[in-house]
C-alpha cells in the first residue's frame, strides 16, 4: 500500500515538473528562484524600517519617565560659566624681602608664559587653572623660603660641600690611577674613565651609584620627576598636592623646564672653562705656563687646535706688507709661532705614535742633571722630603732627623735665652724654668739618638759622644752644645757614598729636581735640526725678545738710588702688633731728583729677600739678612738693632758694583722701595719652617674625606677645610707625612698669625654674607638673566666647533697655571703643584662626572634643608637600580658567603 502510494506521488510530481518545463521552457526554475528572493527581501526591508520608526517614537515617550532626574550642581555649574570672570588677584610677597620677589615673580611669569601659556590658551580663555599653577609655585616657593631662613648654613658650606667636592676629586684621581695602571697597549679612552669613575664610587660611597642619572637622559629625566614630586608633596598644601592634573604640570616645569636645563649648563665643560677664563680674566696668559700646558698636553685635538690656529696666525703675518721697526717684531711673532706648532707636532706625532715617555725617567737615563748642594737641599722643604725619603731607603734616617733635630733645638734655645737676657737687663725676677725645659730637651736629643738605647742611633766618634754626655752632665745647656757632632753628621752625610752621592744617582734626585722645576726636558733633543729645546725655555733669542715686557727693568742706567731706614714705629691693627719701618727714599737722575717715603714690615723684608736670592742665585752668600725673633720683637732696644742691621742690608744691596753684577736686580729693588704698598710673592706660607718632624698616621682611602678628618686640630674649620682641599687636589696623603704635618703647622701658623681667634666668626659672618638677601636676589636675577634675556626663553644655544672648545681648554690650562701661587710650589713643590692644578681642571672635562657632582650638591643641599625627611634613604632608593651597584652587591654577597659559611 505504501509502494503504491509513494510511486503515485512521484508519478504525478515527475509529471508536473515535465508539464512546466514544456510550458514555461528550461530556464524558468531560475526565474521562479529570484521571485521568491525579491518576495522575501522586500519584506524584510518593510519590516526594518517600519520598527526603527516604531522604537524612537517609543523611546522618545518613554525617556522622561524611566531616566533618572539631573542634579541642580549641573545647572548650577553651566550658569557660573556662563558669567563674567572675576578679576584675579595674586599675592606677590614670597620670601619677605621685595628685592628677591621681584626677580622671583619674574621667573614664574617667564616659565608658565613659555611653557603653558603657549598652548593653554587654544584650548580655553579661563585664567583659573593658570591661577591655580601660579598659586601653586608661589606655595612651594613660601615653604622651602621659610625653611631655609630656619637653617644654620654654616656646617654645609664649610664641610658638608667641602667634603662632597674633595670626595668627587678623591674618586677622580682613584679612577685616573686604575686608568694608568692598565697595560700601556690598553690606552683608556673618556669611557673608560667614566666606567672606572663609578665602579670607585661604589666602592666608596658603599650604598648608592649614581651612573644611571649621569648617563642615560631617560633615567635623568625619570629622577628629577621623582624628586620633584617628592619636594612637592613637602612643599605644598594637601589639596594642591591632591590635584593630579595641576601637580603634573608643575612637576614638568620644575624637571624639564627649570632643573634639566639648569643642570645641562653647568655639566657643560665648555661651559665651564669659559667661566674659568672669565673667573680669572685680570691675569695675562704667561708664556711660559703656556708652553708648559703644550708640552704636557695628552690630548691630541687640543694640540691640534692650537697648531691650526697657530697656521692661521702665520698665514696672516706673512700676507702683511710691513717696513720699518715692525718688520722685527713679526719676525718675533713667527719664530714664536713657528716654534708652537713644531712643539705641536712633536707632541701630536708622539702621542699617535704610542711612545709616549715620562719626562722624569727619561731625564735620570739621560744623565747631565743640575746639582743642588747639600746645604740647598737641608734647608728646601720640597728637597728635603725627597732626601728623607731616600735616607730611609738606606737606613740613613737617623743621621737627617738628627741633624733636622739640633737645627730646631738650636733655634728655640736662642729665643729662650734671648728673653731670659731681656728680663735680666729689665731687672725683672729669674726663673730657672727655661733653663730646666732647654736641658731636658737636650737630654731627649741625647737619649733618642746618641746613647746606647738609641734606636736607630747614630754612628758618629765614641770621643765626641762622651765629651757631650760629660758636659750634660756638668754644665748649663747652650744652643751650640750639639755643634761639634752636627758637623760630623753633616759631614758624613756629606761625603758617605751611601746618603749624598749615590742620592744624585737616584731616581728620588730627579723627581726632586722636577719638583723644584730645575729639570730640563730632554724629550726635544736630538730633532733634525739639531736644536736643542728646554723644557722652561724658548728656542731662540728672538722668542725672549718678544718677551721682554714681562721682565722689563723700568730704570735707567744713569739713575742712582739710595735708601736708609729714618725711623721704627709699632702699629696695632685690628688687634695685631707689628713693626714698621720708615724707609727714605732718594733718586737721582743727570735732569732730577726725587725724594719719597715707603713703609715696610720686617715679613716685606723677608719677602724681598726670598725673591730676590732665588732670582739671582749669586746674591744667597752675599746677603745676609737680620734672622726673627719669636718673643719680645716688639722692644725698643730690640727694634733699633734689628734698624742697624736692616740699614746695612740696604746699603749692601744698593751698592753700585752689586748692581752691575745683576742688572735686572734694580728693577726688584726699586719695585721694593717705590710708595706703594707691597704685594708679596711668597706670603706667609713660605716664610714659615717647622722645627721639629712629627709624625702623622696614614689615612684610609676607600671613604669619604670626611670620615677621616683629623679633629686634633683645635677644632679650626679654615684649617680643617683647608687641609682636606690640599690633601685631595695635591695628593699628600700618597707624599711623604713629614711634608704633610709640616703643611698642617704651616697652615696653622698662617690662620692665627692672620686672623687670630676671630676666624671662625668671620667665617660665620662670610657664610652670613653669602645667604643675605642682596646675595640671593643676586643669583636669581642671574638665573633669570641668563635663561630669559631681556625677558625673552633662550634659545639653545648651539654647540661650539670642536676647534673652539679646545682652544678654550688650553686657555683656561694656561690660566690656571698662570694664577698658581709661589707659596705652593715652594712648599709642596712646583711638579706636584702643576699636577694637581691640571687633575682638577681634568676631573671637570667629563660631562657625566660633572652631573655627578652636581646631583651630590643637591643631595647635600636637600639634606641640610629637610634633615628630619630620611632624604639619604630616599637617595639611595632612587639610585638602586644602578647596575653597578647591584654588581657590587652581588660581589660584597659572595665574599661573605664563605665567612658565614664557616661560622
Amino acid at each position: 500500500m505504501l509502494a503504491e502510494t509513494s510511486l503515485s506521488i512521484w508519478g504525478w510530481g515527475s509529471l508536473g515538473v515535465v508539464l512546466f518545463l514544456v510550458t514555461f521552457g528550461p530556464f524558468a526554475i531560475f526565474y521562479f528562484a529570484f521571485y521568491i528572493l525579491c518576495f522575501v527581501g522586500g519584506g524584510f526591508v518593510v519590516t526594518l524600517l517600519f520598527g526603527k520608526t516604531n522604537s524612537e517614537k517609543y523611546l522618545e515617550q518613554c525617556e522622561h519617565s524611566f531616566l533618572p532626574p539631573t542634579s541642580v550642581g549641573i545647572f548650577k555649574c553651566t550658569e557660573e560659566m556662563k558669567c563674567e570672570a572675576r578679576p584675579i588677584k595674586i599675592d606677590r610677597r614670597l620670601t619677605g624681602a621685595n628685592i628677591i620677589d621681584e626677580p622671583l615673580q619674574q621667573v614664574i611669569q617667564f616659565s608658565l608664559r613659555d611653557y603653558v601659556q603657549y598652548w593653554y590658551y587654544t584650548l580655553s580663555d579661563d585664567e583659573s587653572f593658570l591661577l591655580e599653577i601660579r598659586q601653586a609655585l608661589q606655595n612651594a616657593l613660601i615653604q622651602f623660603s621659610t625653611r631655609s631662613k630656619e637653617m644654620d648654613w654654616q656646617p654645609y658650606f664649610t664641610t658638608r660641600l667641602v667634603d662632597d667636592f674633595a670626595t668627587h676629586l678623591r674618586v677622580f684621581r682613584k679612577a685616573q690611577q686604575r686608568i694608568t695602571e692598565k697595560d700601556d697597549q690598553m690606552k683608556g679612552t673618556a669611557e673608560d674613565l667614566v666606567d672606572t669613575f663609578f665602579k670607585v664610587e661604589v666602592e666608596m660611597e658603599k650604598e648608592v651609584c649614581r651612573d644611571l642619572v649621569c648617563t642615560s637622559p631617560k633615567d635623568e629625566e625619570g629622577f628629577l620627576r621623582d624628586l620633584c614630586e617628592v619636594l612637592l608633596y613637602l612643599l605644598l598644601p594637601p589639596g594642591d598636592f591632591q590635584n593630579k592634573i595641576m601637580r603634573y604640570f608643575v612637576r614638568e616645569i620644575l624637571a624639564r623646564g627649570i632643573l634639566l636645563p639648569l643642570i645641562n649648563q653647568l655639566s657643560d665643560p665648555d661651559y665651564i672653562n669659559q667661566y674659568v677664563i672669565w673667573m680669572i680674566r685680570d691675569s695675562n696668559c704667561n708664556y711660559e705656563a703656556f708652553m708648559n700646558v703644550i708640552k704636557l698636553s695628552d690630548n691630541v685635538g687640543e694640540l691640534e687646535a692650537v697648531r691650526d690656529k697657530a697656521g692661521e696666525e702665520l698665514q696672516y703675518l706673512r700676507s702683511l706688507d710691513t717696513a720699518g721697526d715692525d718688520i722685527n717684531t713679526i719676525k718675533n711673532q713667527i719664530n714664536s709661532l713657528l716654534y708652537v706648532v713644531k712643539v705641536c707636532d712633536s707632541r701630536i706625532q708622539r702621542l699617535q705614535s704610542g711612545k709616549e715617555i715620562d719626562t722624569v725617567k727619561l731625564a735620570a737615563n739621560f744623565g747631565k742633571l743640575c746639582t743642588v748642594p747639600l746645604d740647598n737641599i737641608l734647608v728646601d722643604n720640597v728637597a728635603l722630603q725627597f732626601f728623607m725619603d731616600y735616607m730611609q731607603q738606606t737606613g740613613g734616617q737617623a743621621h737627617l732627623f738628627f741633624w733636622m733635630t739640633v737645627e730646631g733645638y738650636r733655634v728655640t734655645a736662642q729665643q729662650q735665652l734671648e728673653v731670659l737676657l731681656s728680663r735680666q737687663r729689665d731687672g725683672k725676677h729669674q726663673t730657672n724654668q727655661t733653663k730646666g725645659l732647654l736641658r731636658a730637651a737636650a737630654v731627649g736629643i741625647y737619649e733618642q739618638y746618641l746613647s746606647e738605647k738609641a734606636s736607630p742611633r747614630v754612628n758618629i766618634d765614641d770621643s765626641l759622644v762622651a765629651k757631650l754626655a760629660e758636659t750634660l752632665n756638668h754644665e748649663e745647656p747652650t744652643p751650640e752644645i750639639f755643634d761639634d757632632i752636627q758637623r760630623k753628621v753633616y759631614d758624613l752625610m756629606l761625603r758617605d757614598e751611601r746618603f749624598y752621592p749615590s742620592f744624585k744617582q737616584n731616581a728620588l734626585y730627579v723627581r726632586m729636581l722636577a719638583e723644584l722645576d730645575m729639570l730640563k726636558d730632554p724629550s726635544f733633543r736630538g730633532s733634525d735640526d739639531g736644536e736643542g729645546e728646554s723644557f722652561n725655555g724658548s728656542p731662540t733669542s728672538s722668542i725672549n725678545l718678544s718677551l721682554d715686557d714681562l721682565s722689563n727693568v723700568s730704570s735707567d742706567e744713569s739713575a742712582q738710588l739710595h735708601a736708609y731706614i729714618s725711623d721704627t714705629g709699632v702699629c696695632n691693627d685690628h688687634g695685631k702688633t707689628y713693626a714698621l719701618y720708615a724707609i727714605t727714599v732718594h733718586r737721582r737722575n743727570p735732569t732730577s731728583e726725587e725724594i719719597w717715603k715707603t713703609y715696610r714690615r720686617y715679613s716685606d723684608f723677608h719677602d724681598f729677600h726670598m725673591r730676590i736670592t732665588e732670582q739671582f742665585e749669586n746674591l744667597a752668600s752675599i746677603l745676609k739678612l737680620p734672622g726673627k725673633k719669636t718673643f719680645n720683637n716688639m722692644d725698643r732696644e730690640f727694634l733699633e738693632k734689628r734698624k742697624k742691621d736692616l740699614n746695612a742690608y740696604l746699603q749692601l744691596l744698593l751698592n753700585p758694583e752689586m748692581m752691575k753684577a745683576s742688572p735686572a736686580l734694580a728693577h726688584c729693588v726699586y719695585d721694593f722701595l717705590e710708595n706703594k704698598a707691597y704685594s708679596k710673592g711668597k706670603g706667609d706660607f713660605a716664610r714659615k719652617v717647622p722645627p721639629l718632624m712629627q709624625k702623622t698616621d696614614s689615612d684610609p682611602e676607600h671613604c669619604r674625606v670626611a670620615a677621616q678628618l683629623d679633629d686634633n686640630v683645635d677644632d679650626n674649620i679654615p684649617l680643617r677645610v683647608m687641609l682636606l682641599l690640599m690633601d685631595e687636589v695635591f695628593d699628600l696623603k700618597e707624599r711623604n707625612q713629614w711634608l704633610r704635618r709640616n703643611i698642617k703647622n704651616l697652615l696653622q701658623q698662617l690662620i692665627r698669625a692672620t686672623y687670630g681667634d676671630t676666624i671662625n666668626r668671620k667665617i660665620v659672618d662670610h657664610v652670613d654674607s653669602m645667604t643675605s638677601p642682596e646675595q640671593v636676589a643676586d643669583g636669581v636675577k642671574r638665573f633669570r638673566d641668563a635663561f630669559w634675556p631681556n625677558g625673552i626663553l633662550a634659545e639653545t644655544v648651539p654647540r661650539r666647533d670642536k676647534d673652539i672648545r679646545m682652544r678654550t681648554r688650553v686657555a683656561g690650562k694656561t690660566k690656571l697655571l698662570e694664577i698658581m701661587p709661589d707659596e705652593l710650589k715652594h712648599i709642596i713643590g712646583a711638579e706636584t703643584t702643576r699636577k694637581g692644578i691640571l687633575r682638577v681642571f681634568e676631573m671637570f672635562q667629563h660631562t657625566q662626572l660633572n652631573k655627578r657632582m652636581v646631583y651630590v650638591f643637591l643631595e647635600g643641599f636637600l639634606e641640610t634643608l629637610f634633615p628630619q625627611y630620611k632624604f639619604h634613604e630616599l637617595f639611595s632608593k632612587l639610585h638602586s637600580r644602578s647596575e653597578q651597584m647591584q654588581r657590587y652587591k652581588q660581589r660584597l654577597q659572595s665574599t661573605q658567603a664563605p665567612s658565614l659559611q664557616k661560622r
